[in-house]
Order: C-alpha cells, then sequence, then structure tokens
C-alpha cells in the first residue's frame, strides 16, 4: 500500500462525504442568498458579486470567486484530516485493545504514531494558512475552530456527550464557508449547522453501539455506555428529529421553492430508515445506516438545495 493510500485511509477520506455537502450549500447561501446582498448573479457563467452594506463593500471577479471556493474545500479536507489523524494518534493505545478497532493503521503498524502526530500538525498549519488567505474573520477564529475538531479527541475519556462535540466540529462547515465569502454571521447557514450538529451526534450515538461493551470496560464514555443501547438510540431519534426540524425551519427561514423540500423530504427519509434498519438487539446493519444512509442523505440533499439556489 502506497503512504497516500496508508494515509487516505488513517482519516476515513470517504467520511468527507458528512461534511462537504454542507459546506457547499454554505458557500453557495452566501453567494445568492446572503440577506439580500448579493446584487448580481447570472448564469450558466459564474457570477460577479456584489456584497455590499454599510460597512462592507466588495466585488467578486470569477477568478476570487474560485479562489475562495478552492481554499474552503482545502480548510475541509485539512482540517478534518488534522482531527481524524489526531484522534487515531490518542485513541491508539484502546484501538490496539479493541478487536474492531485493532486493524486501524496505528496499532496493525502501519502507521507510526509519532509520523501520524506530525501528520496532524502539519494539515493544522495547512488549515490555518489556508484561512489566512480567506479572510480576516476566518483566520481569527481558525485557532477556535482547530480546537473544537482537536478536543473532541479528548471528551471520550470523561463525557458521554462527546458525541455532541463531534456533531459541532462538523457543524463549523456551512458557517465556515458563509463566512469565508461574507466575512459576518447570518441566521439561515447557522440553522444548517444546528441541523449538522443533531444529525452528526445522532449518527455517531447508532455507530458507537457498536462498541458499548469495549467502552464500560475500558471507562470511556458515550451515550449508550452510559444509557444502554435501547435508550441509546432513543436519544439519537430525538436529536435527529431536532435536526429534521432545523432543516424545515431554515426551509421557511430561507424562503426556500419546492426542490428544496424534496431534498428535505430525502434527507429526513434516510434518518428514518437508519433507524427502522438498527436495533438494539441486532447491529449487523450499523454501517449501512451510517455510511450509507447518511451518505446519501448529505449528498442528494446538497444537490437538492443547491439547485433550487441556483433556479430559482
Amino acid at each position: 500500500m502506497s503512504t497516500v493510500k496508508k494515509y487516505l485511509s488513517l482519516i476515513k477520506f470517504s467520511h468527507t462525504i458528512f461534511a462537504m455537502p454542507f459546506a457547499l450549500i454554505g458557500f453557495v447561501i452566501a453567494l445568492i442568498k446572503a440577506g439580500g446582498k448579493v446584487e448580481t448573479y447570472t448564469l450558466p457563467a459564474m457570477p460577479n458579486v456584489l456584497l455590499s452594506d454599510a460597512n462592507y463593500l466588495h466585488i467578486y471577479s470569477n477568478r476570487e470567486l474560485l479562489v475562495k471556493f478552492v481554499l474552503v474545500v482545502f480548510c475541509m479536507i485539512f482540517a478534518r484530516s488534522a482531527a481524524m489523524a489526531f484522534n487515531r494518534y490518542l485513541d491508539r493505545s484502546f484501538d490496539a485493545q479493541n478487536p474492531r478497532t485493532a486493524i486501524r493503521e496505528i496499532p496493525a503498524g502501519i502507521l507510526k504514531a509519532n509520523n501520524v502526530l506530525w501528520f496532524t500538525i502539519i494539515c493544522s498549519v495547512l488549515f490555518v494558512v489556508c484561512t489566512w488567505f480567506i479572510n480576516r474573520i476566518c483566520f481569527f477564529l481558525s485557532p477556535v475552530a482547530l480546537f473544537v475538531i482537536l478536543f473532541y479527541s479528548y471528551t471520550k475519556r470523561f463525557t458521554p456527550l462527546c458525541h455532541l462535540v463531534l456533531g459541532l466540529g462538523l457543524s463549523l462547515a456551512p458557517i465556515g464557508a458563509y463566512l469565508a465569502v461574507t466575512g459576518e454571521f447570518a441566521v439561515l447557514p447557522i440553522l444548517f449547522s444546528f441541523a449538522v450538529i443533531f444529525w452528526v451526534s445522532g449518527f455517531d450515538i447508532i455507530y458507537a453501539l457498536q462498541d458499548e461493551e469495549f467502552d464500560k470496560s475500558k471507562k470511556l464514555y458515550s451515550i449508550p455506555a452510559w444509557l444502554g443501547k435501547a435508550k441509546g438510540l432513543r436519544v439519537s431519534e430525538l436529536l435527529h428529529v431536532l435536526s429534521a426540524a432545523c432543516v424545515i425551519t431554515a426551509g421557511f427561514v430561507g424562503h426556500f421553492h419546492w426542490l428544496y423540500w424534496i431534498g428535505v423530504a430525502v434527507f429526513t427519509g434516510m434518518l428514518f430508515y437508519q433507524h427502522s434498519i438498527v436495533k438494539p438487539t441486532d447491529l449487523r446493519r450499523v454501517n449501512l445506516a451510517f455510511m450509507t444512509a447518511n451518505g446519501i442523505a448529505s449528498v442528494v440533499f446538497s444537490v437538492f438545495v443547491i439547485t433550487d439556489l441556483l433556479i430559482s
């Protein structure tokens, strides 16, 4: 296996499918729905976007927008890579003792722990560098974002609310992409961020069902280890109801049209589906719920949202 493939496997690069589509939603909302600030938009060519208010005036050229977009994508990749690598580095001793995770790169001897730590540091630095080239507010907030996504790896050691911290980390995607373009906060991308917090927290609880007994034996914290599988699934359901409520609320706040609501139907349908196939006594389809259902939910939802934004 090549070194690149080893690191892509380490950080589970395919899991980028969860947060990246929401970052794209935040980016497009910033171009089109930024509180009425977007004065011009033409299709099919990429626009020159005029953002203005009493204190802010900037016209983005096509080239500047492309650079912004590339920087946002790189920020997503570097931040997530740093978070995943640090999690694998910090949990390496636990992973080695858990039969489910003993095949991971560090306990299996595929990658050295020190190299993974250096990979984390490099990705963190590159993330901050990218924010410097985006705008001032993203740069100043980059240490906060790094703290959240790296701190998650410690939370399983002292709180069962670790799932919410993971959700918080991924929820930075839509609001971060919005900030990259506008340099300010707004209600709509924040609603999408809350949707991500509840969505990710909910499916992370489902994933953690597999390690309930191991977590208890090692005095690690998770909702399933704290409440048991059945009650843990109830908490996951509640979080997913809250996530659905957020995307529905966002639909009204953003004055979206019928394509958006098709996306909402698919998103909520995938939430319902994953709870229909995972039971406290039957965890055989946890991976189907975790990866397939949530991957479909994220990608399909973002396609409908962005399409609605572009053609409405």
